[in-house]
């Protein structure tokens, strides 16, 4: 029987099953590593341990660690792996950090269990898709397959299937809908339309492909369907070269539905508990400076410690940003008279050495201390740790129709632009470039990515004037 999308956890048991095993093998390695013995650790573990699993089975609900596994290379293996055991530590310490038990487990313990899991789970799961690949080359466990297509069309996509289904698919039979007298065609038995259903009883045959042009198809489908057989209708319309295309239907019709983004809802949905959790420990430490930054900024620059402006969030929404107020109270209405020396090209402005900035100001935006209140903004739901920067509502209402391709996720605290040398960037397309380069490859592991980059940029001061 064939599984639809949601059951790709289900098809991949055994790698999830391996993953288990490496996670308890890999935590009792920590310990014992770290204690030098097992007798009683089991106790003050044994929470920890579950909660550990528990988040394993979580984070899989919602992200696709095991999509397409058997295609992924050893290094694009290894980085899934890495993201899915950084996704649960981070976790486990967000947890930790909330029930204030943050000091009753060893943390040397858990760096130890995020190195050897790493390993353990790298080396089981390339074990396992050899294992699985060499059964599939020997013919072992395949899915025998019949192809109905023009003759010009078979060969080329069944090698296509094949190779991109690690041997999985055997097309032992194919059917060909113009008027061809070929009885093989690149080793695939051709059978004539009117004993099809015969050589499907005969030979164990599990999959049928169509590549429709006519009535015929949509017949045959339906007479094999009948015969407990799983039909994959190929769709050959050029609606398929538009990004991340998916198919559903919709009362009788059939829907192919594409969108700049490809983030799934439980992507997103981790994704949000995260901006959450780290936002509340954010303002924790927002209200801490602002004890220190609130005399400075009134003593240099008269006037509110907190500067808000409106911004256009997704989708166009308007929304409040919040920073650490940078600039003397003027700024806004100064900018005008500096637009001639605007250093960018397009819809932004940045200038350096700008007068509107107060000296402790200055010190505030190097450090990217002034983002600290944005926190609130994440808190909100307005925007989220990593996204695109929101635009400001004059740059907005300059905008052509393909830099609103911006807006099709949330802004960030940080993103894909921030971290790849913002001061350096003066061409606002360049912007929109890397903007879009995110959003069309929005992963959680890209997140965690991106955060990491920001912390090493704001330690360093680079990308920040």
């Amino acid at each position: 029987m064939h599984q639809k999308n949601g059951g790709a956890r289900t098809k991949h048991f055994d790698f999830i099953v391996i993953d288990l095993i490496c996670i308890e093998i890999a935590f009792l390695l920590a310990c014992f590593l770290y204690h030098n013995k097992l007798d009683g650790l089991f106790d003050e573990y044994r929470n920890i341990n579950f909660v550990i699993l528990g988040l394993y089975i979580l984070i899989l609900i919602f992200a696709p660690f095991h999509h397409n596994i058997l295609k992924r290379g050893y290094l694009k293996e290894l980085w899934r792996v890495i993201m899915c055991n950084a996704g649960v530590m981070m976790s486990l310490l967000a947890i930790l950090f909330v029930f204030k038990q943050t000091t009753t487990y060893s943390r040397v313990v858990f760096g130890l269990f995020a190195v050897i899991d790493t390993a353990l789970m790298f080396a089981g799961r390339s074990i396992w898709k050899n294992v699985i690949r060499g059964r599939f080359r020997k013919g072992k466990g395949n899915s025998n397959a019949v192809l109905m297509c023009k003759s010009g069309e078979m060969g080329q996509f069944a090698s296509m299937l094949a190779d991109h289904n690690n041997g999985y698919y055997k097309f032992i039979g194919g059917v060909l809908l113009d008027d061809d007298n070929s009885k093989e065609i690149d080793g695939i038995t051709i059978v004539r339309k009117d004993d099809i259903l015969e050589y499907v009883k005969e030979n164990a045959v599990n999959d049928f492909f169509i590549l429709p042009d006519q009535a015929y198809g949509k017949e045959l489908a339906e007479d094999v369907l009948r015969m407990g057989i799983s039909v994959h209708v190929v769709i050959k319309d050029d609606i398929l070269n538009l990004p991340n295309v998916q198919v559903g239907t919709i009362d009788k019709y059939t829907v192919a539905s594409s969108s700049i983004s490809n983030a799934t809802v439980g992507e997103l949905i981790i994704k949000r508990l995260f901006d959450i959790i780290v936002s509340f420990i954010g303002l924790i430490f927002t209200g801490i400076l602002t004890i220190f930054i609130a005399p400075v900024i009134k003593m240099q620059a008269p006037g509110p410690v907190f500067f808000s402006q409106k911004r256009v969030g997704k989708n166009g929404k308007i929304f409040k940003m919040y920073k650490f107020r940078s600039m003397y109270r003027d700024a806004e209405e100064r900018k005008k008279e500096l637009m001639d020396q605007n250093q960018m090209q397009g819809l932004m402005f940045k200038m350096d050495n700008d007068p509107r900035i107060f000296p402790a100001g200055k010190f505030l935006r190097k450090t990217s201390i002034d983002e600290f209140p944005q926190f609130l903004n994440i808190l909100k739901g307005d925007m989220s740790l990593v996204g695109t920067r929101p635009p400001t509502l004059d740059e907005y209402e300059q905008y052509d129709p393909h830099h609103l391709s911006r807006l099709a996720m949330k802004p960030g605290l940080t993103g894909m632009w921030q971290v790849s040398g913002r001061s350096d960037i003066t061409d606002f397309e360049e912007i929109v470039r890397l903007d879009n380069e995110y959003i069309r490859n929005f992963s959680l592991g890209l997140d965690i990515k991106i955060m990491v980059k920001t912390f090493s940029a704001v330690i360093m001061h680079k990308g920040s004037k």
